[in-house]
């Protein structure tokens, strides 16, 4: 482990950082909280898949994954959201073992119970348009976005990421969802990146009179070059695939697998390119959701103006708060969300696709309940999220809302972050 750890609760927000000589986005983990701004969603119990076991789809430690689900009634009965679950990733042994010692890594570590929140939550004054549906948040323990399928016996490591998914998914067609007359599939952060890899495949268990779409919240991370010159995320993803990609080779006869990556993109381009979303948006045939924030915190500190870069500590108070960069820090910041803008113009075009590209200082809106759905949540066009989606879901009125840029937006619940990270 790290040379030292760092927690802070903000905004109703766990911070985790856990520094060593490895990147310290490896074991970075942005998640929310039981005490999700005071939602009185359900909490809903785990269900481990026992079938896995024999199809091999295990947690990075060899554990069974799992999911929690919350059954749907009136008339959502018939109707499925698949929360597939974030937290990061890891990109290479040391960072791997770290992980399969956690939650993120091991069903052993796993809380029993969840609340469910947001999205996911079972109020209708919470959760005006989907609080009925069968709800499952599928918990995530590969490191890899439920991609990958091999392993590294000297280590102890499982990555079996697309064989989770694929267990996952057989054992809710088996529990009903085989029956829904719509179906979505949605993610945050790490989870969101998940969504957009698996939207077609997902859409692909269904026959064609079953309604499908996919929700993508705050999973938009840019191939962007940071404030030295460097690309920080390039790099990392780029051990996530050579690492995947490697034990796909070595265990490929025995498995008969190699397509973790959407065949889409990595036809015409490289494979870490296309653990890129913005290489991938353009080709997705499922309608589409894209929720960001032009400003990701999560991209700010760990990709754009990460520390490593910064030697100096010249972005150090920009990075913990947006109020404290200065005017040359907010043109550099524009430029990201300038590429954030580029990268979703095509798929926006798409009539059947929707957008809430807002301007905070934010990550992951969609599980919060505070952002998703409250009196005081963000607004683009008068519409909160929940209320954009919904809207797109149901085809009640075109959802394509982009914000103007930082700072005139009075809507917005922007993070701020105490400590040096």
């Amino acid at each position: 482990m790290g040379s030292w750890a760092l927690a802070a609760l903000v905004l109703g927000f766990l911070v985790v950082a856990v520094h060593g000589s490895e990147p310290w986005l490896n074991q970075t983990q942005v998640y929310s909280t039981n005490a999700n701004s005071g939602s009185n969603g359900v909490f809903v119990g785990i269900t481990l898949i026992q079938s896995a076991a024999a199809k091999g789809a295990v947690c990075l430690d060899g554990s069974l994954p799992g999911y929690h689900l919350h059954r749907g009634f009136g008339s959502g009965a018939n109707s499925w959201l698949v929360n597939l679950e974030g937290g990061g990733w890891c990109n290479d042994v040391k960072s791997c073992v770290f992980r399969k010692s956690s939650r993120r890594g091991s069903s052993n570590h796993m809380e029993s119970q969840l609340q469910f929140t947001g999205i996911m939550s079972n109020r209708p004054e919470e959760n005006p348009d989907f609080y009925n549906w069968n709800r499952v948040k599928v918990r995530y323990c590969d490191g890899g976005s439920f991609t990958g399928d091999g392993a590294d016996a000297s280590a102890g490591l499982y990555f079996r990421g697309q064989r989770i998914w694929q267990a996952a998914m057989d054992d809710l067609m088996a529990q009903g969802m085989r029956y829904a007359n719509q179906a979505l599939l949605s993610g945050c952060s790490a989870g969101g990146v998940s969504t957009i890899l698996h939207c077609d495949e997902f859409s692909g268990l269904f026959s064609g009179s079953t309604k499908v779409k996919c929700l993508a919240d705050a999973g938009m991370f840019l191939d962007f070059v940071d404030v030295s010159g460097q690309r920080e995320m390039r790099d990392f993803f780029n051990g996530i695939v050579s690492a995947t990609a490697h034990h796909v080779i070595l265990l490929f006869v025995m498995t008969g697998s190699g397509r973790s990556l959407p065949r889409s993109c990595t036809s015409r381009m490289d494979k870490t390119s296309c653990f890129f979303p913005q290489n991938v948006v353009p080709n997705i045939q499922t309608p589409t959701f894209i929720l960001n924030t032009a400003y990701d915190v999560w991209q700010l500190q760990q990709s754009v103006a990460p520390k490593r870069a910064d030697p100096q500590g010249l972005w150090r108070g920009c990075r913990m708060n947006h109020a404290s960069c200065n005017s040359n820090q907010l043109q550099f910041l524009q430029g990201f969300r300038n590429q954030m803008l580029d990268a979703v113009r095509g798929f926006s075009g798409a009539r059947q696709n929707g957008l809430f590209i807002n301007s905070c200082f934010a990550h992951c809106q969609s599980e919060r309940q505070d952002t998703w759905y409250a009196r005081d949540s963000p607004r683009l066009g008068n519409k909160r999220i929940a209320e954009a989606v919904g809207d797109w879901f149901f085809d009640r009125a075109d959802a394509k809302y982009t914000d103007c840029a930082y700072p005139c937006d009075g809507t917005c619940h922007h993070l701020t972050f105490r400590g040096d990270y």
